[in-house]
């Protein structure tokens, strides 16, 4: 009979603690727990894989930014935690609290709070269930009491979130009689979260708060940081049709100059190559005669350009001999499965690319369908060179392609930003955003909120509209995420497609351009502090169900704010520091919209819009509804349609009453020097002058370096005035 392992963690000093436990096959087994950095430990329960989610990944923890957090104290104790081994397999347990919140495990669609489901975390496409199968299963969860658990373990992950009721559970559910109880649920309460993973043993990384965003925070500074893309890929980008040639390309190009649209990456879909499904990789000469002039000319005109692959290989290419050795006995499309846990496959794709990509100054890549389908991927009885399980690969493929691309770039000092159809743990500093074929406007809402949980990026692409209205209401969504993007490759839409809405489209194309120094200082602040760029508003300050429930005043149940709080808000969310931005989708004309503590300013106006309360707005067609946070400080661009490598004037914003001072970073926008400390974080501080109004100033650190702006200007748009 296996016995209970009980875990006990503190925050205080580095420490071994070793348990031993008998698994059903009398084997000893060995636990161990230690602390790893501040507020994280790594817990080894029995024989953990060699490969995991991390092990094949190039990162490094950011350990000072870690200890600046300060130390912390994990939530869970010696008798809430527990390891079981049976059969080959591991199971744990976590407890769960009768008001406990958890949020992660995935790449959801619909559902942000993640109590009462069963999943299994699954690499593949999404299927519109939130069954677990997604393109980012990562089994990392993170709870309201404020700490955070990653599952290392490049496995399938059986998942039971407050489902299974134990029958020593020492808050068991009451026992209700069907036929006379209208109290009797079909799902009982449960005070338990368990897991199953089917591997002898398994590694798992406990992090401590006290916040859900700090857990989340010393989560992805321990996985490298978050991604700091190239200043180019926080712009608008465009992707032609399938089959276009380079003249096509460059037509549409001008087109965008021409009507006046800002453009600063183009994507070429499969065409560009001379094979496709499987691929090449070689560029195609019929539509492409002069590759290196073709990129050589969107580059002097400020325009990026993105390439897409998939990372099956054509029998013709001069790549398939060199790879054969080292792919898989599976096929997919009748290309060659490179297994990129070898070295020398990495090597191998890292020369062909370097050849006819990186060398002639192609920017980056979408990575597409490494994601999954069972009908067509390798299946889970295919060997790989490696001796490593078709499954483990499956779940890692994608973070694979990733670790390796951004090495290539790295090693010739610039910086890409690229999509890519799937990862898991260990990829937030990967500038990848992930995509897929899904297409539900609400549901992209709800996986762009949740993509804040686990450490990933994902974009709500624009592919296509049946109305205006719904064009203009993805394009105004669509420019508020990591990615700007309009995907033309199926049906070669246009930003001007719909003509009676071209002019709405245009000008919040041109606001992304516009809120580009704020969106790159909300990167760096991903990248040095682990904070997501995009994020849910449970992790918000000031949203709590506490928000309105002052002493002696109402309750929860009769305060309309608090009983909000208590549903999953999947329609809202935060955009760096100070921004909260609230969608409307086809066919509504008004929305509610949570505003937590703090006052609140209408972005366009200025005007005071609420503090602490719902309030129902009706922004008409012209405008997704913005808000700032009092004392916001948001820096933005002119009004630009291309992006050189020049200083621009900066209108500095102020928003409410409250003084404040606001970081903004600036480095060149496209090497890998910021890691050699070549940056600057510029003060931007708006405080009281000697009459009572308000004064702004910027203080940039002696001998500085400013790369990107110039001409400082304040405009408080409170009162309008400016300084």
């Amino acid at each position: 009979m296996a016995r209970i392992v009980k875990m006990i963690m503190t925050s205080c000093f580095l420490f071994y603690l070793f348990f031993t436990i008998t698994a059903c096959n009398s084997s000893d087994t060995t636990v161990k727990i230690e602390q790893i950095n501040a507020g994280i430990w790594k817990i080894s329960a029995g024989k953990p894989e060699i490969v995991n989610l991390l092990s094949e990944l190039d990162i490094t923890p950011r350990d000072e930014a870690i200890q600046k957090m300060g130390k912390a104290v994990s939530p869970v104790t010696a008798e809430e935690i527990e390891f079981k081994i049976i059969d080959g397999k591991t199971y744990i347990r976590f407890p769960l609290e009768k008001d406990e919140k958890i949020f992660g495990l995935g790449l959801n669609f619909k559902t942000v709070e993640q109590r009462g489901r069963v999943m299994r975390l699954h690499t593949d496409h999404y299927s519109g269930r939130d069954d677990g199968r997604t393109q980012a299963p990562v089994p990392f969860f993170v709870s309201s009491k404020g700490y955070g658990a990653l599952i290392n373990s490049a496995r399938y992950i059986d998942a039971w979130i407050g489902t299974g009721v134990r029958k020593d559970s020492k808050n068991p559910p009451i026992a209700r009689d069907r036929n006379t109880d209208p109290r009797w649920s079909s799902r009982p309460y449960s005070d338990n979260m368990e897991f199953l993973i089917p591997a002898e043993g398994v590694e798992i990384l406990l992090f401590a708060g006290p916040t859900m965003l700090e857990a989340i925070q010393r989560f992805n500074l321990y996985n490298g940081g978050g991604a700091l893309p190239p200043r180019w890929g926080l712009g608008f980008w465009h992707r032609t049709p399938t089959l276009y040639s380079d003249r096509q390309v460059m037509s549409e190009v001008e087109e965008f100059r021409k009507r006046e649209f800002p453009l600063t990456v183009i994507g070429l879909e499969p065409g560009w190559m001379s094979h496709a499904y499987p691929c090449s990789y070689e560029w195609d000469t019929t539509r492409f005669p002069d590759p290196a002039g073709f990129v050589k000319s969107l580059n002097d005109k400020h325009i990026k350009t993105n390439v897409w692959i998939n990372p099956y290989i054509s029998p013709a290419t001069e790549l398939y001999e060199k790879m054969e050795p080292y792919t898989a006995s599976h096929s997919v499309w009748c290309g060659i499965v490179p297994d990129y846990t070898l070295p020398e496959a990495q090597q191998i794709a890292d020369n062909h690319f370097k050849k006819n990509q990186l060398d002639i100054g192609v920017s980056g890549y979408k990575l597409d369908e490494n994601d999954g389908y069972d009908y067509w991927l390798w299946p889970d009885v295919a060997t790989f060179p490696s001796g490593n399980a078709a499954e483990q690969i499956r779940q890692i493929y994608g973070s694979l392609l990733q670790n390796m691309t951004v090495r290539m770039y790295h090693k010739q000092n610039k910086r890409t930003y690229g999509l890519v159809r799937s990862g898991n743990a260990g990829t937030s500093s990967f500038p990848y955003v992930i995509y897929n074929d899904y297409y539900n406007h609400k549901d992209f809402i709800t996986a762009l909120i949740n993509s804040s949980f686990i450490g990933i990026l994902w974009t709500p692409e624009v592919r296509a509209s049946q109305t205006a209205e719904e064009w203009l209401r993805r394009m105004q969504t669509v420019c508020f995420s990591p990615i700007a993007m309009l995907d033309a490759w199926a049906d070669g839409t246009k930003p001007w497609s719909f003509p009676e809405v071209t002019q709405q489209v245009n000008d919040i194309a041109k606001l992304r351009m516009q809120l580009i120094p704020y969106l790159y200082t909300t990167f760096a602040n991903y990248a040095f502090k682990g904070i997501p760029p995009v994020r849910a508003m449970n992790l918000e300050e000031g949203y709590q169900e506490e928000s309105k429930l002052e002493e002696g005043k109402l309750d929860a149940t009769a305060n309309p704010y608090a009983m909000a709080l208590k549903k999953e808000v999947k329609d809202q969310f935060m955009v760096g520091e100070y921004l909260l931005v609230a969608p409307l989708f086809t066919g509504e004309t008004e929305r509610r919209v949570i505003l937590p503590k703090s006052k609140w300013y209408d972005f366009y106006t200025g005007k005071l819009a609420g503090e602490g309360e719902i309030i129902t707005v009706s922004p008409g067609l012209d405008r997704i509804p913005v808000y700032v946070k009092d004392g916001g400080i948001i820096p933005l661009w002119p009004a630009i349609t291309e992006l050189e490598n020049r200083q621009y004037p900066l209108e500095i914003r102020h928003y409410g009453e409250k003084t404040s001072n606001y970081n903004l970073y600036d480095d060149d926008g496209e090497t890998y020097n910021y890691e050699k400390g070549e940056c600057t974080w510029i003060s931007l501080k708006v405080d009281s002058d000697t009459k009572g109004g308000k004064r702004g100033v910027v203080i940039i650190p002696e001998n500085s370096k400013v790369w990107s702006f110039s001409d400082y200007r304040f405009r408080f748009m409170s009162s309008e005035e400016t300084k």
